[in-house]
């Protein structure tokens, strides 16, 4: 084990191509549970519903993130692991279904080349340490609730929460921040957010976002501390504002058709984690400058 770390911490480039492979597997786990995980939490709020009502919840076959297996949603072809080779499988079967040839989505091999990307920017702007392995699971996390809340507009807590104690723990010893701005950062993430929300609501009578929302930013505080939240805000507003009128100008998207504001969070968190510190010191030196 140490003779790995240490062949790790001596060849740069094989840590980055070890993370960027690494990168790729997990998008390909990441694809299954963009698609399960919010059925998952539907079966489990109608087994609640049934219980409140006083039903016996309905017996339903096993169904998590490792059963049943993958399969094909228009033949129920079983998806073999030669099938399931992040990218490369989906380009030898030219985006089919090896069986009933039915159009595999493309947005599985594109989390999978994105994670990958990602993994190994990560892995080359950290270096190896704790500070990579912790920008890993954050960047996998993110990606995750990307792509939920654009099929859902839905924000798990079960990516979100377990999020924001690993950002408290990996910074007890300042991995990114010190723990006094963590703490902070859950504070101010959460409070900022919600007082936006309740001031739209008693303004308009509208919810203008989720509770979910509220929960990733406090999560993006606890890793990046409260410093980062202003930047992180400002350049998830500037991406949803464009994003949402390019919507609506040129796919005729309906201006009462909610947008989810989770992706753009995201991105402004992943923004932050790696040029964050550069874009504010540019920002304070374009200031000081006469």
């Amino acid at each position: 084990m140490t003779s790995l770390a240490q062949l790790l911490q001596s060849e740069p480039t094989f840590f980055i191509v070890l993370c960027g492979i690494i990168g790729l597997m997990v998008g390909s786990f990441l694809n299954v549970v963009i698609h399960r995980l919010p059925k998952m939490m539907e079966i489990e709020w109608q087994a609640q519903c049934a219980e409140l009502n006083g039903q016996t919840p309905k017996d339903t076959p096993r169904y998590n993130l490792l059963a049943p297996r993958s399969a094909c949603p228009h033949c129920g072809h079983l998806i073999s692991a030669a099938e399931n080779i992040p990218i490369l499988s989906y380009l030898l079967l030219r985006g089919k279904c090896k069986d009933c040839r039915a159009a595999i989505s493309a947005r599985y091999p594109v989390v999978e080349g994105v994670c990958g990307l990602l993994s190994a920017y990560a892995a080359w702007h950290f270096g190896f340490g704790l500070a990579a392995f912790a920008a890993l699971l954050l960047v996998w996390a993110l990606l995750a609730l990307t792509c939920i809340d654009f099929d859902t507009q839905l924000l798990p807590d079960d990516i979100t929460l377990p999020l924001l104690w690993l950002g408290l723990l990996f910074n007890l010893s300042g991995t990114f921040v010190d723990l006094y701005s963590a703490v902070l950062g859950v504070v101010v993430g959460y409070l900022t957010l919600w007082s936006i929300y309740w001031l739209f609501k008693l303004t308009t009578g509208k919810e203008g976002m989720g509770f979910g929302d509220f929960k990733l930013l406090a999560a993006i505080g606890a890793w990046l501390g409260w410093q980062m939240l202003p930047l992180v805000i400002l350049l998830s507003s500037l991406v949803g504002a464009v994003v949402g009128l390019t919507l609506i100008v040129a796919l005729k998207h309906g201006r009462n058709i909610p947008i989810p504001f989770g992706p753009y969070l995201a991105g402004g968190g992943l923004i932050a984690l790696f040029w964050g510190q550069a874009l504010t010191q540019s920002y304070l030196q374009l200031l000081a400058a006469p």
